[in-house]
């Protein structure tokens, strides 16, 4: 096999994981994930060459390994057309990027069906690590609409934990205050209510709330369960902007009716873990011995000669002792 640029040492690799009792599959095939998705874009050949090796590893991996690189997959935009068929995904179809279609089947859309949807969409599905998260949720707000469907065709089908559905009475109540807050082009009440229903981060919200393409809010109203006939209201009454422009709102009414309640969710989800992620990345992890490290400097430091003078005893009659 031709050597990869982009997978250097590879051959000399799976020769290790062919000796007996050593088996470094599983961690091959997450590396070479790993390293493809961090690239947006792959030549012809990197693409071959990560097509042939993930085919000759992920059949001898474990189903935890498995389901990580599907998962990881799932929501890369690029993804070969012939792992995501080897990995049981939906391809992205003919064309790079396309609207999207049916992915709402028909007897899902009655309100029995739907209902039973929201109960059940939190019970399966595997959940994000925070820099997982973080950057799905990068991914789509810096995506253009066209990538952005994409990204919400791929995860609608992932193996990904969507995040719990609000509380149906919570759910309602927060539509009814969103469609009176639209009515009155309240847009900081709009965003305070659609924050604290969704339980969003206020960076998030705010980035939703100021997109001008309109996926993100769409998302976001998607999540929380508004009808379709609602949004619509929303689109043409919050901002002038977007409501006075008839292609921008019958383009996202439409997408908002294909839009896949899971995917709304799962994209929920990555909003709130990438809070986590952000949390974390504030805070330097301690060593166990950081403060034992800053006694001793402290100590050394008194200890010094020429820091601390020698105390001098004198008696009643002034003379040195």
């Amino acid at each position: 096999m031709t050597r990869s640029s982009l997978f250097p040492g590879f051959d000399g690799l799976l020769t290790l994981s062919r000796r007996e009792g050593v088996d470094i599959k599983p961690t091959l095939l997450r590396v070479l994930t790993d390293l493809y998705v961090q690239a947006s874009t792959h030549s012809a050949d990197e693409e071959r060459q990560f097509v042939e090796l993930v085919s000759r590893l992920v059949d001898d991996v474990d189903d935890t390994t498995r389901a990580a690189v599907r998962a990881r997959l799932a929501i890369y935009p690029n993804t070969p057309v012939e792992i995501l068929t080897k990995l049981g995904l939906r391809p992205a179809l003919d064309e790079p990027m396309r609207p999207l279609a049916g992915l709402i089947p028909p007897a899902l859309r009655s309100p029995s069906a739907r209902a039973s949807t929201r109960d059940d969409s939190d019970s399966t599905g595997l959940a994000m690590q925070p820099r997982d998260a973080a950057e799905l949720s990068e991914m789509f707000l810096r995506a253009g609409s066209k990538e952005r469907i994409a990204i919400l065709e791929n995860i609608a089908t992932a193996p990904l934990k969507p995040a719990a559905p609000t509380p149906l009475h919570r759910a309602a109540h927060a539509i009814e205050a969103l469609e009176m807050a639209a009515f009155n082009a309240d847009v900081e009440t709009f965003t305070i209510e659609l924050g604290e229903s969704l339980i969003l981060p206020a960076r998030i919200t705010q980035e939703v709330m100021n997109d001008e393409s309109g996926e993100p809010l769409a998302c976001a109203a998607k999540a929380l369960g508004m009808p379709a006939p609602v949004f619509e209201r929303v689109l043409l009454f919050l901002k002038p902007e977007m409501g006075q422009s008839v292609h921008t709102v019958f383009r996202l009414s439409r997408f908002y009716g294909r839009l896949s309640e899971r995917a709304a969710l799962i994209m929920l989800a990555a909003w709130r873990g990438s809070a986590m992620a952000a949390v974390r990345a504030k805070h330097r992890t301690a060593l166990y011995d950081d403060e034992r490290q800053h006694v001793r400097a402290s100590s050394a430091r008194a200890g010094t000669p020429g820091l601390s003078k020698p105390i001098v005893r004198t008696g009643t009659d002034g003379f040195k002792r």
